[in-house]
């Protein structure tokens, strides 16, 4: 099994620095850019089948890096973004900060000690729910060589791969870019690390929106 798991293209609330959870913000003309370009480096992927969130920002990005391809794609609540409750569309960068507490920040630069709203998701719910759709996948035999593309977002992508490998670092070093794909092979049930974030469009098209310093 090969799993090639992209974040979503950009939004307008992305490059805003709002907050987006489960708020359900289309891609902004230059997320379906980059959505097509990724499409197009990776047109020669034999994709079997895609899992996609459910929020529409997620499914277009699968569908745009699918082109063609008559490949089904499948939701899967478990891999939807964390919930940042009553926060989700407030602004987060130091220039313009609007969340009711001084602790948010600890959501990039301390991830598991953030804490976060009523009604607002733990990261490590975020990690148990990305962890068993993780484990399904790859107990479910008909999936043993399939290549399967999986559309998700910053934080439960991040929450993914740490499902899968750990560490010390949730984010590994930084939140991933718009439409970058980490790739990971699976035989006999374990996983290695093939690619991480890796990017097909312009280096200068690359923008970090939420960097801790900003927050």
């Amino acid at each position: 099994m090969r799993l090639y798991i992209i974040r979503h293209g950009e939004t307008l609330w992305n490059t805003e620095g709002r907050l987006q959870g489960r708020a359900d913000v289309a891609l902004n003309e230059n997320g379906i850019r980059l959505g097509k370009v990724t499409g197009e480096a990776l047109k020669d992927v034999p994709f079997d089948l895609a899992f996609s969130s459910p929020l529409g920002r997620a499914k277009e990005t699968a569908r745009l890096v699918l082109g063609e391809r008559k490949v089904p794609i499948l939701e899967d609540e478990r891999i939807v973004e964390i919930c940042f409750g009553e926060w989700e569309g407030l602004c987060c960068r130091k220039d313009n900060y609007q969340i009711p507490s001084p602790e948010f920040p600890k959501f990039f630069s301390d991830a598991f000690h953030y804490e976060p709203p009523t009604r607002g998701e733990h990261i490590r719910q975020v990690i148990q729910r990305t962890g068993d759709f993780y484990q399904e996948l790859i107990h479910t035999p008909e999936y043993e060589d399939k290549t399967i593309l999986v559309a998700g977002h910053g934080c439960s992508t991040r929450a993914l791969l740490y499902s899968i490998f750990g560490g010390d670092d949730f984010w590994r070093g930084t939140v991933p870019p718009n439409c970058a794909v980490s790739i990971v092979d699976v035989k006999d049930k374990k996983s290695t690390l093939t690619a991480l974030d890796k990017i097909y469009y312009k280096k200068e098209d690359l923008v970090d929106y939420y960097t801790p310093d900003k927050a």
